[in-house]
């Protein structure tokens, strides 16, 4: 899964070669001012994310770019059996609503954001 970590002012997002190709690029850096919320999930969320552009493995994988008929742009890399770091994003300039990542370290990700301020 992607690799995500945080280092004060940024969350930095690393993806495979494998999930690069499913959500067209290979990291991401997301400002702190960027991010409105942040929650995190027991495990996989079987909610109705929208239309992909992607890959989904029915209830084990969903990697890729969901459009939710409401308008929320989602960029997703879950996997059953992790936790899952639902971030929101808002702001001009932001690509996504909302960020759905599967890590073994959404605890501890979620605790360093919601420290720095984010609710």
């Amino acid at each position: 899964m992607a690799e995500t970590t945080y280092d004060n002012a940024t969350l930095h997002l690393s993806f495979s070669r494998w999930e690069a190709f499913l959500v067209r690029r290979s990291a991401m850096e997301v400002p702190i001012s960027a991010i409105t919320g942040v929650e995190v999930l027991p495990g996989w969320t079987s909610e109705i994310l929208g239309i992909r552009s992607g890959m989904v493995i029915s209830g084990f994988l969903k990697v890729g770019t969901f459009r939710h008929p409401r308008g929320i742009k989602r960029l997703v890399a879950m996997k059953r059996g992790h936790p899952v770091l639902r971030v929101a994003l808002g702001g001009p300039g932001v690509e996504f609503d909302e960020l759905l990542l599967s890590s073994p370290e959404a605890y501890t990700l979620a605790d360093a954001l919601l420290s720095a301020g984010v609710r």
